[in-house]
């Protein structure tokens, strides 16, 4: 059984420049980010002051996110309910690209490296906001100034463990699921090889319901969890 998998493909090069290169993922993104702009727009479209309809699909969507943002962050904290909606959705859609034939933005590194960053800047930004320059370094510090480098060491790895937990579970599903295709493929060959090589009766079934929990549930689960720990920790730099 020959099974190749790989990374995102190179579709091209930016300027024709070979340090820049332009890949798979960067396309499938650009096409999520317009689904969810022409989403926002048709579910706002016409809007009136008693809600019906799309619209009023589209108010309880806020409200749930301003709630959750809420309850997590604290009060006060409505201000971070758009990036989170907007992180949930790219995460959520990112992932259900499969479903699509087109491969998921999440099952590449790069971009839950992107988004683990983008948090760790607004830990980081709250942290000296609210605790000041001298208080962010202080925390270094403490429970005893022996702990710094383990200290700094747990700073870092908060994007590190985003990025990887999001990426790791995207990217497993796609290899476990193309395992199995590709044994199943062999295997339909050996046992029915009456049939023509095309005709692979046995990937049909199986597949699907790994779709099911790969695709959907775990695309379901890690848009959450991504965003739950985002609020977390964001909402923690700002309490203590």
């Amino acid at each position: 059984m020959n099974v190749e998998i790989n990374g995102p493909k190179i579709l091209g090069y930016l300027f024709g420049n070979t340090n820049l290169p332009i890949t798979e993922t960067m396309r499938n993104s650009w096409i999520i980010m317009a689904f969810i702009l022409f989403l926002c727009i048709f579910l706002t479209h016409r809007m009136q002051k008693i809600p019906k309809g799309k619209q009023a699909l589209a108010e309880k969507a806020v409200l749930m996110i301003d709630g959750l943002v809420e309850s997590t962050m604290g009060e006060g904290c409505q201000a971070f309910s758009p990036y989170i909606m907007t992180l949930m959705m790219s995460s959520l859609f990112g992932s259900l690209a499969s479903l699509f034939w087109m491969r998921s933005t999440t099952a590449d590194l790069n971009t839950t490296l992107g988004w683990a960053l983008i948090t760790f800047v607004l830990i980081t930004f709250n942290k000296i906001k609210y605790g000041g320059i001298k208080g962010y370094l202080k925390g270094f510090l403490e429970p005893i100034f022996v702990m710094a480098p383990l200290n700094v060491l747990s700073e870092i790895a908060t994007p590190v463990s985003m990025s990887f937990r999001h990426f790791g579970n995207m990217a497993g599903g796609l290899v476990i699921t193309t395992l199995i295709m590709g044994a199943l493929k062999v295997l339909s060959n050996t046992v029915l090889g009456f049939l023509p090589d095309n005709i692979a009766l046995l990937q049909i079934g199986l597949p699907g319901v790994l779709s099911l929990y790969f695709d959907c549930f775990t695309a379901c689960m890690q848009a959450f969890i991504f965003s739950m720990l985002t609020m977390a920790y964001v909402g923690d730099a700002r309490n203590s």
